[in-house]
């Protein structure tokens, strides 16, 4: 906008100054040569008198001499009775002898070019009544004279003309692009997360009407997040009364390991939903990035939740496998949240695989990242992408299509993503990558499948190594 309004300046500015200074600069060239030859015909005037009076040739030198311009003027006396030739010559001659037999024959002054310059011919009438003819030459030095100072005058003026109007105008571009800017930025900032951002309002009205409008919806942005927290917090906070229930059954069911693990799993569960109110509370997200020296053992959480699952494997006849967890492998994620990460793929499998259908989990440790394989030899997805849309769901009961959610999210927050295939096992394999170096930002939701390609031309899947079936 800032150039486009310098430029309409520019144009507008010099079609004017053209339209101005071209025919003002004509005019001043024509008034020159009007002044020249005005005073050429001063001086042709000035001896006119004495031709009148006496056509002797010694006074009529003086009388040319005495004008001051015995260099350029000529006095032409026809001879008595003839017109043609004979006649008296003062001065030098530049004009023709046809260009002065017609001067004598029309009876007015005429002009006629000659080299350097042009000549008057000035008719007068002598004593006898024949005419004479005064000669007055101007060269092209007088005809000329100012005029380039003029015209140098002229474009000066009109380059200050058009610097002027450029300059104002940059200034009004620029008085209407800086709040454009600054309201463009505070979109940014609102959409990349940071929601104290606001648009000064200032500038032309509609530009004043826009950050008015933007700081409002970013006012009403920051109270239905902030509703969305406490509806989160009050959500969770209901469910300690049934899991209070729950706590106080499990103790009461005895000692053996299925009492162990219904116990173990209400704990978790009670530290989980603590969690989820302190993070509503606190407005800070799970998958925030983890900061330096922060993270998890991936391979420990992998066994201890594989120790989870595999009780309730063993009840279902289920084979399973782990592998490439008998290492520690250092990740930039909260243990809990890739304990929730592994507890909702796992789940998932338990949950819409057949019983007796079996699974695994491998563990890959790159030198740029860490590659979590969940594969089952169920029936796989069909469609992968409807299944990472958040809060689709399967339609089953107690589905509510944000386990793959969580699971994107958590990788996404390290420059990671998941990608949803078909396993070795014959079903489905889910593949969460987890970047280390931290060098990639997080992937936004509408360029998810981007990155996914970008991952699959960079890193193809490894060969599964081999593990412990149960």
């Amino acid at each position: 906008m800032r150039w486009a309004l310098v430029k309409v300046s520019l144009a507008v500015t010099a079609m004017v100054v053209v339209a101005f200074a071209v025919p003002l600069g004509l005019v001043i060239r024509e008034m020159a040569r009007d002044r020249a030859f005005s005073n050429a015909e001063r001086e042709a005037a000035a001896v006119a008198p004495a031709l009148s009076i006496t056509t002797d040739r010694e006074q009529l030198e003086r009388v040319v001499a005495s004008a001051g311009s015995d260099a350029g003027m000529a006095v032409h006396i026809p001879a008595p009775g003839d017109w043609s030739g004979g006649a008296t010559d003062i001065g030098r001659q530049r004009a023709t002898d046809e260009d002065i037999a017609a001067v004598r024959r029309m009876g007015r002054a005429s002009t006629t070019e000659v080299g350097g310059g042009s000549t008057l011919l000035q008719p007068v009438a002598l004593s006898s009544g024949e005419i004479a003819v005064v000669e007055v030459y101007v060269p092209e030095s007088e005809v000329t004279n100012g005029v380039g100072t003029a015209w140098a005058v002229l474009a000066a003026v009109g380059a200050a003309l058009i610097v002027g109007s450029v300059a104002v105008a940059d200034r009004l571009g620029v008085r209407m692009v800086q709040p454009a800017r600054r309201l463009v930025e505070g979109a940014h900032e609102l959409g990349e997360g940071r929601l104290g951002a606001r648009v000064p309002v200032e500038g032309p009205d509609e530009l004043r009407r826009a950050a008015v409008a933007f700081n409002s919806m970013a006012d009403q942005v920051v109270q239905l997040l902030a509703n969305e927290r406490e509806l989160a917090a009050d959500l969770s906070h209901r469910l300690r009364t049934p899991l209070t229930v729950l706590r106080l059954n499990a103790a009461s069911l005895g000692d053996g390991p299925a009492a162990e693990q219904t116990r173990a799993a209400v704990e978790q569960l009670e530290r989980e939903v603590d969690t989820i109110i302190r993070t509503a509370r606190d407005a800070k997200p799970q998958t925030a990035v983890a900061g330096p020296g922060a993270g998890c053992d991936a391979a420990e959480v992998v066994r201890e939740r594989m120790g989870f699952w595999s009780a309730l494997a063993e009840d279902e006849g289920r084979k399973w496998r782990v592998a490439g967890a008998d290492r520690p492998v250092r990740i930039p994620v909260a243990r809990t949240d890739l304990a929730a990460s592994l507890d909702a793929l796992l789940g998932n499998v338990f949950r819409h695989t057949a019983e007796g259908t079996a699974f695994a989990v491998d563990l890959h440790n790159g030198e740029d990242a860490v590659i979590v394989l969940v594969s089952d030899a169920g029936t796989g997805i069909a469609d992968p992408e409807a299944a990472m849309a958040r809060g689709r769901g399967s339609g089953t009961d107690g589905s509510t299509g944000l386990g793959l959610d969580i699971v994107r999210r958590m990788a996404e927050s390290t420059g990671g993503d998941v990608r949803i295939g078909a396993s070795v096992l014959g079903g489905t394999e889910v593949r969460i990558w987890i970047q280390l170096d931290g060098r990639t930002a997080p992937a936004r939701r509408g360029h998810r499948g981007a990155v996914r390609r970008r991952r699959q031309s960079r890193a193809p899947a490894p060969a599964a190594p081999a593990g412990r079936d149960h």
